[in-house]
């Protein structure tokens, strides 16, 4: 049924998703001010100086960030069959792991040789509705096991 706990988590699965494409999610500003360096679900862009940047596109973020949304709003929908349902649960996890492994990419190898090595950057907003998006994922999967044991044992008890 719609109303279970598994729902409202794989809701906050995909809303935690729309938070990261949103919102910035990494950024790292040079000790004297004049650099910056910012990643988004769509670019790494290094501003170099006021008028000069470099752009590098990382569409693949905002890819990997829609069907993980798509993929927790179609298992919403898959209330009926708890076992597809966590198998998708499953399938979210990997690919949010893939995400969480491109932006540490980028924020400890790509931008650290940039400027400042010894400066880390800071993960914004949007870095940590991927981190919201991965634990609600991860207690919605507890869920759905939890009720596919339940209705196990009722049938065993018949």
């Amino acid at each position: 049924m719609l109303q279970r706990i598994q729902t409202v988590f794989l809701a906050l699965t995909v809303i935690g998703m729309g938070i990261f494409l949103a919102f910035p999610i990494w950024s790292k500003v040079s000790i004297a001010g004049e650099e910056r360096a910012d990643l988004t679900a769509i670019k790494l862009t290094h501003q170099i100086s006021a008028v000069q940047s470099n752009i590098t596109p990382v569409y693949y973020l905002i890819i990997l960030a829609i069907l993980v949304a798509g993929v927790a709003a179609y298992a919403i929908l898959q209330y009926k069959n708890r076992v597809l349902q966590s198998a998708l649960c499953a399938v979210n996890s990997i690919l949010m792991t893939v995400i969480m492994g491109l932006i540490i990419y980028f924020t400890f190898y790509k931008t650290a040789k940039l400027f400042d090595p010894n400066l880390p950057g800071n993960y914004e907003i949007g870095f940590y509705g991927l981190v919201g998006s991965m634990l609600a994922n991860v207690f919605a999967n507890r869920f759905i096991r939890k009720d596919e044991r339940e209705v196990q044992q009722s049938k065993r008890f018949r």
